[in-house]
C-alpha cells in the first residue's frame, strides 16, 4: 500500500541520520495510531542536466522537451544553445543541425547508443525522430568517445527513446497547428514478469497549400508519415537483453500546384517517398557487478529506400547498413576503468540517377575496427579519458583515430574541460544531398576523398552560489580544422554547383557562453551568446562558409506555478548575418542577389495547463513573423538554370500557432 511504502521509507531514512542530529530535537513525537493522509513531494526536475564526466555533454531532459511542441527531433532544440537547425533549402524541407559552426554530417547520431541515420536518412532524418517518443537527448561537443566508432567530428547527438521497463501505462498526444499539420502519437508498455514490451505509433499528415511569400512555391512540402516501432527487453541478474524493430513510410509533395501557381503551365513538382525498415539488438553479459565487468554485444540493421523528383528530374537510392559492436568493460579499481572492444560496419547504396540520361552506381564500403579506452577517476575531481581506434575500410585503407577528454573540478564552483581528437567521415556526395538537384544549376560531383579533421576544445562550467540560488555559467571554446573535406562550392561558377574536395585551409572557430539563474521561485532564465568564425578555400581563395551565420543570441524564460499547475515558456533567438554565394549578374546589368544577409530575430511562446492525468498545451512559432525575402531564387521561372531553392539562411515560413494534449494513462507525464 502506498502510504504504507512512504512511512516505512521514511523509517528508514531517519535511521541513516547521526544520532547527535536526531538528539537535537528534545520533543518525542508518537506516531502510533496517527494516520497519514497524503504526502506529496513536489520538485521541479532541471530541463538540461550536464555531464560528470570528462566530455562536455548535456542532457536534453523530457522536462526541457515539453517546453516547446517538439513534434519531432528537428524542433526538439529550440530552447538549445549550442545547436541549429535550418533549412537545406525552401522546396524540400530538409534539414541540418550545425553543431561548433559546421553542418550535421559532422555530428555522429546515434539512437540508443547505437549508430544511425546516416547516408541517404541524412537530409530528412530530423522529421524520422517523433518528439513524444523521446526520453531524452544528449548532446556531446567535440570528439566524443572512439566507443561509438570513428565519425563523430564536431560531437554527437544520442536520442533515448521511452522504455519498455518504464511504468506500465500508455500516453496519447495529439497536435494540431494553423499551418494544416494534423499529428498523432501513441505509446504503450506491459510488463509480463521480467520481459517487457512496448509499442510507439506515429502520424503525422501535413495538408495545406500556404504560401505566405506568393512566390508559387509551397512554404514547406506536404508531409504524410506513419512510423511504427516495437521494443522488448529482459532484465535478468546476470543477462540483460534489448531489441526493437521499426518501420517507416513516408510521402513528401511540395513545390507548384494549381493552388499556388493557378497560371502555370507546366508545374514544377517535387515529390519524394521513403520506406524504412531498422531493427537493433542489445545482449550484455554481467561477468562481476561490483567491479562493473561485463561483455556486451550489440548490433543493428537498416534498408532506406527514396525515389525522388525533382521537376524532371529523378533520382532512386536503395542503401542498407549493418553494425556489430562486441564490448568488454570493466572497473579494476574505484580509479581505473578500461572499455574495449570490436566493431564492423558495412554500407551498400545502389544509385539511379536521371537527368538527360540515365546514371546509376554502386558504392560499397566494410570498415572493422577494434578499440580501447582507459579512464582514471579521482573522487570526480580529475577525469582523464584516452582512446584510441584503428580501423580498415575497404575504399580508404587503414587510418587510426586518437582521443583524450580531462575533466578538472578543483571546487564545487569550478569545473574545466579540455579535448583533442581526430574524426573520419566517408562523403556519399548525391545521397546526403539529393535535394540540390531542386536546383537549375549544373550538379558537378567530383571524385570525392575521405573526410578528415581534428577538434580541440576547452570550457569551463561555474555554479555560484548567489542568493541562496546557484548562478551556473559555461563558456567554451572549440576550433576545428580539416586536412580534407567535401565542399559544396556555389561560388567557382554561378551556372554550377561544385561538390568538390578541399584544396587549402578549411577550419571553425566557436566560442560560446550561457548563462542560467532562478530568479524566483519557479522562474529560470537562460541567456547565450555564440560567435562562429566558419572558413574554408573556395577556387584558391579563403573565405567566409556562405549561409552561415556569424553569431547567434538566445534567451529563454520558463515560469512553473507553485503548484505546478500552469507552466509558460518564451524563447527569443537572434541570428546574425552572413555571406551569400557570389550572385551572377542579370541582364540588366545588377546582381542577382545581395551579397551579404542580416540578422534576424525569432520570437517562441507555449502554455501548458497540467491535469492530474492529462495536459494541454498552445503556442506560436516566429511570432516575429520574420520571412527570407525570395528564399527561391528565380521562382516565376523553374525551368531555367538560374532557378535555385537551396540558398536558404533563414525562416521560410511565417507565424504559425498549435495547440495540443497529451494524456496518460498510467504513466508519469
Amino acid at each position: 500500500m502506498k502510504i504504507n511504502r512512504i512511512f516505512c521509507g521514511l523509517l528508514t531514512l531517519a535511521s541513516l541520520l547521526p544520532g547527535d542530529l536526531l538528539a537535537q530535537n528534545d520533543s518525542v513525537v508518537n506516531l502510533k495510531d496517527q494516520t497519514l493522509q497524503d504526502v506529496q513531494i513536489v520538485s521541479r526536475r532541471s530541463g538540461t542536466v550536464r555531464s560528470r564526466g570528462a566530455i562536455n555533454a548535456a542532457t536534453i531532459t523530457s522536462n526541457e522537451l515539453l517546453k516547446a511542441a517538439c513534434c519531432n527531433l528537428g524542433e526538439s532544440f529550440t530552447t538549445n544553445p549550442s545547436v541549429d537547425v535550418n533549412y537545406s533549402d525552401a522546396a524540400t524541407g530538409a534539414k541540418q543541425i550545425k553543431l561548433l559552426g559546421l553542418s550535421g554530417t559532422y555530428v555522429q547520431m546515434l539512437t540508443e547508443n547505437l549508430p544511425n541515420f546516416r547516408g541517404a536518412s541524412a537530409p530528412y532524418s530530423l522529421g524520422y525522430t517523433p518528439g513524444p517518443w523521446m526520453k531524452s537527448i544528449m548532446v556531446s561537443k567535440g570528439a566524443s568517445s572512439v566507443r561509438n566508432g570513428y565519425e563523430s567530428i564536431t560531437g554527437q547527438i544520442n536520442v533515448e527513446y521511452l522504455k519498455p521497463e518504464d511504468d506500465e501505462g500508455a500516453t496519447f498526444n495529439v497536435y494540431g497547428n494553423t499551418k494544416s499539420k494534423l499529428e498523432a502519437n501513441a505509446d504503450g508498455n506491459i510488463h509480463i514478469g521480467k520481459v517487457n514490451t512496448e509499442v510507439l505509433a506515429h502520424y503525422e499528415n501535413d495538408w495545406g497549400h500556404h504560401d505566405d511569400n506568393d512566390d508559387g512555391f509551397l512554404d514547406q512540402p506536404n508531409v504524410r508519415q506513419v512510423h511504427l516501432q516495437n521494443r522488448w527487453d529482459y532484465l535478468g541478474p546476470v543477462y540483460v537483453f534489448h531489441g526493437g524493430i521499426g518501420i517507416l513510410n513516408e510521402k513528401r509533395d511540395g513545390g507548384q500546384n494549381h493552388h499556388t501557381a493557378p497560371h502555370a503551365h507546366h508545374l514544377y513538382t517535387i515529390g519524394l517517398e521513403t520506406d524504412r525498415y531498422e531493427a537493433y539488438m542489445k545482449h550484455a553479459f554481467i561477468l562481476d557487478s561490483e567491479k562493473g565487468t561485463n561483455v556486451a554485444l550489440m548490433a543493428s540493421g537498416s534498408l532506406h529506400k527514396l525515389d525522388a523528383l525533382y521537376g524532371t528530374k529523378t533520382y532512386s537510392v536503395d542503401e542498407k547498413n549493418g553494425y556489430l559492436q562486441l564490448m568488454f568493460e570493466t572497473n579494476f579499481t574505484k580509479l581505473h576503468n578500461l572499455s574495449a572492444g570490436l566493431s564492423l560496419n558495412h554500407d551498400y547504396l545502389k544509385e539511379r540517377l536521371n537527368l538527360n540520361s540515365a546514371w546509376s552506381g554502386v558504392s560499397k564500403e566494410t570498415t572493422p575496427g577494434i578499440y580501447a579506452q582507459y579512464t582514471l577517476n579521482i573522487d570526480d575531481r580529475l577525469v582523464a579519458m584516452a582512446g584510441l581506434r584503428a580501423d580498415h575500410s575497404s575504399r580508404y585503407g587503414n587510418f587510426v583515430t586518437p582521443r583524450l577528454h580531462v575533466k578538472y573540478a578543483p571546487s564545487d564552483i569550478v569545473t574545466l574541460r579540455v579535448s583533442a581528437g581526430k574524426g573520419y567521415r566517408t562523403p556519399y556526395a548525391l545521397a546526403e544531398n539529393n535535394y540540390l538537384m531542386g536546383s537549375g544549376r549544373t550538379l558537378v560531383i567530383e571524385d570525392l576523398q575521405q573526410e578528415q579533421a581534428w577538434n580541440y576544445g576547452i570550457s569551463a562550467a561555474l555554479s555560484i552560489p548567489l542568493f541562496d540560488q546557484l548562478l551556473k555559467v559555461n563558456a567554451e571554446y572549440y576550433y576545428t580544422h580539416f586536412s580534407q573535406q567535401m565542399l559544396i562550392d556555389y561560388d567557382s561558377n554561378p551556372q554550377e554547383i561544385r561538390l568538390t574536395n578541399l584544396d587549402g585551409r578549411s577550419y571553425s572557430h566557436t566560442f560560446q557562453v550561457d548563462v542560467s539563474y532562478p530568479i524566483v521561485k519557479g522562474l529560470e532564465l537562460t541567456a547565450a551568446y555564440r560567435l562562429n568564425d566558419v572558413r574554408a578555400t573556395y577556387a584558391g581563395e579563403l573565405r567566409e562558409k556562405p549561409l552561415q551565420s556569424k553569431y547567434k543570441g538566445l534567451l529563454t524564460a520558463s515560469y512553473k506555478t507553485p503548484l505546478g499547475l500552469w507552466q509558460f515558456d518564451v524563447t527569443y533567438q537572434l541570428n546574425g548575418g552572413g555571406r551569400m554565394p557570389d550572385p551572377y549578374t542579370k541582364s540588366d546589368g545588377t546582381p542577382s542577389w545581395d551579397r551579404r544577409f542580416k540578422a534576424y530575430g525569432q520570437l517562441n511562446a507555449q502554455v501548458t495547463r497540467w491535469f492530474r492525468h492529462f495536459s494541454i498545451y498552445v503556442g506560436g512559432e516566429n511570432l516575429t513573423d520574420y520571412l527570407q525575402p525570395n528564399p527561391i531564387i528565380n521562382a516565376s521561372d523553374p525551368w531555367s538554370s538560374e532557378f535555385d531553392p537551396t540558398m536558404v539562411w533563414g525562416p521560410v515560413h511565417g507565424r504559425m500557432f498549435y495547440a495540443g494534449i497529451r494524456l496518460n494513462l498510467g504513466k508519469r507525464l
